[in-house]
């Protein structure tokens, strides 16, 4: 396996890393909505907290998510 094909490899597994964590996160998210009654008007201060975090996170990865899948599809068209 070359240089390219490690790195591309590598890629591939850092973005299937953060497909789980993202789906992690969503599945936090939709268990504490869920404990809720469906609402977030129904959350306490400390649900609420802990809502807004998780979805930070689930934001943050999403985004790197974007950034590396851009990247894996610039790869993909050079070669």
């Amino acid at each position: 396996m070359n240089d390219s094909n490690r790195q591309l490899l590598t890629q591939v597994q850092s973005y299937r890393k953060l497909v789980l964590l993202y789906e992690g996160y969503g599945a936090k998210i939709n268990k504490l909505l869920m404990e809720n009654d469906g609402q977030m008007d129904n959350m306490s201060p400390e649900d609420l907290k802990i809502y807004r975090e998780l979805a930070e996170k689930r934001d943050d990865v999403f985004n790197e998510m974007l950034v590396l899948g851009q990247e894996l599809s610039v790869d993909a068209d050079i070669e």
